[in-house]
């Protein structure tokens, strides 16, 4: 049953649609995340979504309560910004308390609750600091905890991890999914970081120029996009036009083809068809740039050991099992 639904969305700029008949629904305690490149509306969507940007049309059903005509602070939504946003002249355990001052919850269960949030972001210790002695992650971990004490009915992720730095990122994405999971807390996340979603989601909704262009889970995204954009965007997919791709796979075929980069296997033959152009270390992958049949095509291969290198100029075999190739409009 479907506890968050979307029904003909539209928001417009004076002449500029962002988007238009956005439909969509979601599960209660399932994580989705929309992802897709800048200007894509995704931003936009989830902020219609929290009520801090209006509707033009279209309904927001949130356990069966219609959410477009009430204020932000109506909805119980929890919602955390790429930005920490925290009080500077608050510590970290007022920053977490503050909205539930705002809710008049009595002074003791404030108090529980903001520990249970902290504990739960790992940040017990951390509770008399002010914002200025805390690193950007643990900035976000507070900013998180400030969403979760809440309880709200639907967490909201704007790009939080984006001004992070891998490590961090990685390690607090982990958190995100664990503590969800942990509470069946329904979230949509906003990314146009294909890692992110691919790692996180229980489905992702795949977004461009305002509208859905695909979702599903990761494995199905991953492996069988569905247009030439949708393979472009996740992962690094070879996508070749009908006549690049009938010259490398040796056969005819009328419409563009798509194929993934690791599933090319590569072998070094001096009479081989192939040429490697260069390369790059990607530490667990090495990524060649290989042309073959007057076609050039991205190669990933698994870095095993120094010996495994093949240099530039090097003639190899390519092949292409027909289980890798998608056709794609």
């Amino acid at each position: 049953m479907s506890y968050v639904t979307v029904r003909g969305l539209r928001k417009t700029y004076g002449a500029t649609t962002i988007f238009s008949d956005i439909d969509f629904d979601i599960a209660q305690g399932e994580f989705v995340t929309l992802l897709g490149p800048s200007g894509c509306g995704k931003s936009t969507l989830l902020r219609c979504i929290a009520g801090l940007t209006g509707v033009d049309g279209g309904q927001i059903l949130l356990a069966g309560e219609n959410l477009v005509p009430l204020a932000p602070q109506k909805r119980d939504i929890g919602m955390v910004f790429q930005s920490y946003a925290l009080f500077p002249n608050m510590t970290v355990e007022q920053n977490v308390a503050f909205g539930l001052s705002m809710r008049k919850v009595s002074p003791a269960d404030s108090r529980e609750r903001v520990r249970e949030a902290l504990h739960m972001v790992e940040l017990d210790t951390f509770a008399s600091r002010y914002p200025h002695q805390l690193s950007g992650g643990q900035c976000q971990r507070v900013a998180l905890a400030r969403s979760l004490v809440t309880r709200p009915r639907l967490l909201l992720l704007d790009e939080p991890l984006s001004a992070l730095d891998a490590r961090i990122r990685k390690h607090l994405r982990e958190q995100i999914r664990t503590i969800q999971q942990a509470l069946g807390l329904t979230t949509v996340f906003v990314t146009h970081d294909q890692e992110e979603a691919l790692t996180l989601s229980d489905r992702i909704f795949l977004m461009n120029k305002g509208q859905i262009v695909q979702s599903g889970d990761a494995q199905n995204l991953y492996t069988a996009p569905i247009n030439a954009f949708a393979a472009g965007f996740i992962g690094n997919y070879n996508v070749l036009d009908a006549a690049s791709a009938s010259r490398l796979l040796q056969r005819e075929l009328t419409q563009a083809q798509a194929i993934r980069p690791e599933a090319i296997e590569l072998a070094a033959e001096p009479d081989g068809e192939g040429e490697i152009l260069s390369h790059s270390l990607l530490g667990n992958v090495i990524r060649y740039r290989v042309r073959a049949q007057g076609v050039e095509v991205v190669v990933d291969v698994l870095n095993r050991c120094a010996e495994d290198l093949h240099p530039n100029g090097t003639r190899v075999r390519l092949r292409i099992a027909p289980s890798a190739v998608r056709e794609v409009a």
